[in-house]
């Protein structure tokens, strides 16, 4: 990343310089140094950059899609899924207990496959295909 892009990206992420301090875990000199121009920017501060300023996780073929909401702190998947941090903390319980319930009550089998119904014969410009059969009614 170029120098202007950083400094721009940077004042549009943030109000402050201690903001950025805080956020990169760095002192407030790191950053006034990285703004100026004459020390090298640390590339893993450029990344954590881009990826709060696009609300995106890292661009991986494992993450696409994903992105991240940090005001209400949720992650959210293509389909539009959330999960707040707590649920992920619990998800390996409810795992846990899935693989316990499957194991208790046995495997559910799927249902067996059926082929599909052999398709109509084709429209035949309003020209009735059979008659149907004649089924004498109860009222006579």
């Amino acid at each position: 990343m170029q120098y202007e892009s950083f400094f721009s990206l940077y004042w549009r992420v943030f109000d402050s310089i201690d903001e950025g301090a805080a956020f990169f875990h760095v002192r407030r000199v790191t950053i006034l140094r990285w703004l100026s121009g004459d020390f090298p920017i640390n590339p893993m501060a450029e990344k954590l950059l881009i990826i709060k300023a696009r609300g995106y996780l890292p661009n991986d073929m494992n993450w696409q899609g994903f992105r991240i909401n940090e005001h209400r702190a949720v992650i959210i998947t293509p389909e539009g899924r959330e999960f707040a941090p707590r649920e992920l903390d619990c998800f390996p319980i409810w795992k846990a207990e899935y693989y316990a319930l499957r194991e208790k009550h046995g495997r559910i089998e799927a249902p067996p496959h059926q082929p599909a119904l052999a398709p109509a014969e084709p429209f035949r410009g309003g020209r009735r295909q059979k008659a149907a059969p004649w089924i004498p009614s109860r009222d006579k």
